[in-house]
């Protein structure tokens, strides 16, 4: 019994070092090309529509908050106007959307059940849940209780995307979902992180 306690302590630690390892390393998406697929897509990217309409997007990892999502769409925006001749854009349509996706860490789970090799233990499914009335974690298993096999968790991202129409010379009077390019590049500059920033800030 003390050799699976031990073993169950080394995989408690291990899980907890990995989780702590990996909170440690995340860091916001910085504003670059888009790169990944899916739920793990980070970065901006854009389809060319017609000559002077384009869809723009850009996605933010896990911790990467919706302001800075939506301002790097806007940032993304103003420099494709400029790159391609024109002076301003208006935004078509625009909206943010925000993605959950649920993960289960699996881990050991030992107790009376199922035996194999002579130890009288099992390995099986739990669920760890937080908030019982005396405070901290709980977990339930089809075989009682227990170390928990699975911490269960969600995690969220946010998506920005906008279809914008460009123009030269002045917008037009009284449009508001018109941005002057070099302005908005010229106010939000200075709060885009690129690549090689985001090690120094």
């Amino acid at each position: 019994m003390n050799i699976l306690r031990t073993g169950r302590s080394l995989l408690m630690a291990t899980a907890v070092s990995g989780a702590l390892l990996v909170a440690g390393c995340a860091t916001e998406t910085p504003y670059r090309p888009a790169t990944g697929s899916g739920f793990n897509r980070t970065g901006f990217s854009e389809r060319q529509v017609e000559a002077n309409r384009f869809l723009v997007t850009f996605a933010g990892n896990t911790v990467t908050d919706r302001d800075t999502v939506e301002r790097y769409l806007l940032f993304r925006a103003a420099e494709l106007t400029l790159q391609n001749g024109f002076d301003y854009f208006v935004t078509v349509d625009r909206q943010t959307d925000r993605q959950a996706r649920t993960y289960s860490t699996p881990g050991a789970g030992f107790g009376p059940g199922w035996g194999y090799g002579g130890w009288g233990g099992y390995w099986g499914p739990s669920w760890r849940f937080y908030g019982r009335p005396w405070g901290g974690w709980g977990g339930w298993g089809p075989w009682g209780g227990g170390f928990n096999d699975f911490d269960v968790r969600t995690v969220d991202r946010y998506e920005a995307s906008a279809e914008i129409v460009m123009g030269r010379g002045a917008p037009p009077a009284g449009e508001v979902r018109a941005f002057q390019a070099r302005d908005v590049m010229n106010r939000l500059g200075p709060t885009i992180i690129l690549p090689e920033q985001r090690g120094r800030r």
